[in-house]
């Protein structure tokens, strides 16, 4: 089971097309994974709203194929095992053009005969008014929603790599996904109170802001597989930390970072708010999200052409952000019209008199001096 957390998908699917990239050409990032392994894709597509008025179903969209029925058979069995919430599983309409926008399009157009299934909280129209605005934000979710679709996924990957076909296993039954966890990660993740500066979060990274930004970021050195702080914008970093902590184990008797920490698949996770951090055994990597068409070429970005042979890489936009130096403004205050008319007649009393003073001080000075 390999879990991908995909950024800057907006953006002409830069997470998922780079992720590809990086598999064909074998990078240390990717490094133990080819595309060959693929065998199904289950995203998690938007499920913040699955529970609105009471209706507690997801829609599986999907890519017909025998896996495919293998991995809807196995959601069928997770939601049988979820009864008890009243949450059910339907397939979407097949009246679909298809999947919907989703990182699974990606795989498609690297290999049409990928199996996968995009569960989404909607069959045929995505509704969500906020949608990539600052209002899209904890309130306009349902936490429930998602730690049920949390189980669920989790339910259906443990029938998948166990084979087990019994919906009433007390190992089945026994995976929740953590609610308290959800809610304080959408508290951290979403909200600006607490925001980035929550114990979740300060305990993995030292924020730059508080207010956690979903913006992608911008590229501005050369790419690397280790999330450093003047490169990778906060929640990947924090995300990074996170899945690494959680899916490590301890690395021998090493607690502290040292140079040896990267041998034998350690990575060092905390680095940040200690400056040491702790060596762990973990498998999570990052790939850094940019365009399939930009490469650093000693130490200069050039622009690969348009290939051919990729129908998503004819339209892949190069997107760029202006060179931000430091902006200056200079105010100037308008003083009211009376401050002008003030000055006006300060300045015309002023010039009378200093004529009255050089008309005077000529009279005396002719006179003292006795001329006509």
């Amino acid at each position: 089971l390999v879990f991908l957390v995909f950024t800057g998908e907006a953006w002409g699917y830069l997470g998922s097309r780079r992720f590809l990239l990086e598999l064909d050409q074998q990078s240390d990032a990717v490094r133990g994974l080819n595309s060959s392994l693929i065998q199904l894709v289950m995203e998690i597509g938007s499920t913040g709203k699955g529970f609105s008025q009471g209706n507690k179903t997801f829609f599986a969209h999907t890519q017909v194929s025998s896996d495919t029925n293998e991995a809807l058979d196995a959601l069928k069995l997770a939601q049988d095992s979820l009864k008890s919430e009243g949450v059910t599983v339907s397939n979407a309409s097949s009246s679909n053009p298809g999947i919907p926008p989703s990182s699974l399009m990606a795989f498609l157009r690297k290999n049409s005969s990928t199996s996968g299934i995009v569960l989404e909280d909607f069959d045929t129209v995505f509704a969500n008014k906020f949608y990539h605005s600052h209002l899209d934000d904890s309130a306009n979710i349902n936490s429930s929603a998602i730690v049920a679709a949390a189980s669920l996924v989790a339910r259906t990957l443990y029938v998948l790599a166990s084979d087990k076909k019994d919906s009433t296993s007390s190992a089945l039954s026994s995976i929740n996904a953590n609610a308290s966890l959800v809610e304080e990660l959408i508290s951290c993740l979403l909200d600006c109170d607490p925001g980035l500066s929550c114990e979740l979060v300060s305990s993995y990274i030292t924020s730059v802001d508080t207010c956690p930004s979903h913006y992608v970021g911008v590229v501005l050195g050369e790419p690397s597989s280790t999330p450093s702080p003047n490169q990778v914008d906060d929640i990947s970093r924090f995300v990074w930390n996170f899945l690494a902590d959680r899916t490590s184990t301890p690395k021998g008797n090493t607690t502290v970072c040292s140079k040896d920490c990267s041998n034998n698949g350690g990575v060092c996770i905390r680095a940040e708010t200690d400056g040491k951090g702790i060596c762990v055994n973990s498998t999570t990597r990052y790939v850094p999200a940019y365009s399939t068409r930009l490469k650093l070429d000693s130490g200069t970005w050039k622009v690969l052409p348009p290939n051919s042979s990729d129908p998503m890489g004819m339209l892949d936009p190069v997107w760029t952000e202006s060179n931000w130096n430091t902006i200056g403004l200079r105010v100037y205050t308008v003083q009211e019209a009376a401050y002008d008319r003030l000055v006006l007649l300060g300045g015309i009393s002023v010039t009378v008199l200093a004529y009255l003073a050089i008309v005077l001080t000529r009279a005396y000075i002719t006179k003292a001096l006795k001329q006509d």
